[in-house]
């Protein structure tokens, strides 16, 4: 299914509906732009544009938030196509499956812990304790636990909590 690189947005591609869960449960569509094989503890991610409202001077109009998902956070629509999203793969065999989150002791801050993405360099060969996705989001709810700002679990794990305003 390899399919054209780049922004389709610009090249007339008409996004694909799918569901966005929420980690609170709810289930907002969206619109799913591109897919992209990347490599880490998941091997797929999806651009997804969130519906939402900016405020003008002139009043408010609709926008569109656009952020990078997993297929954890999709649920396909019954008889939507998904055969025509730009898909971009990975040149050569498919990588192996990796495990999603770790957390483990921050090493500089005594008895606090930080969420990474299990392919982080900072907990590659040293441990921590695996999490699922929902695990992950729901140990960066209590307070004083970042996200690790250098892998996806900043770019990944952040943006799905903010979408319910549940990462302070």
């Amino acid at each position: 299914m390899d399919g054209p690189s780049g922004d389709q947005r610009s090249a007339g591609v008409t996004p694909a509906e799918i569901a966005l869960n929420l980690p609170d449960g709810q289930t907002v569509r969206v619109r799913l732009h591109e897919r992209q094989e990347v490599r880490g503890p998941c091997r797929w991610r999806y651009l997804v544009g969130v519906p939402a409202w900016t405020a003008r001077p002139e009043g408010v109009e609709a926008a569109e938030y656009t952020v990078w998902v997993t297929d954890r956070q999709l649920t396909p629509i019954d008889g939507v196509d998904l055969s025509a999203v730009p898909t971009r793969r990975l040149p050569g065999p498919p990588p192996p499956p990796a495990p999603g989150w770790v957390v483990r002791p921050a090493p500089q801050h005594r008895g606090r812990t930080v969420v990474h993405d299990a392919a982080c360099r900072h907990v590659a060969g040293q441990g921590g304790r695996e999490l699922s996705t929902l695990e992950a989001l729901d140990a960066l709810m209590r307070s004083g636990v970042p996200a690790c700002p250098d892998c996806d679990a900043s770019a990944v794990l952040i943006p799905a909590l903010e979408l319910d305003g549940g990462y302070g």
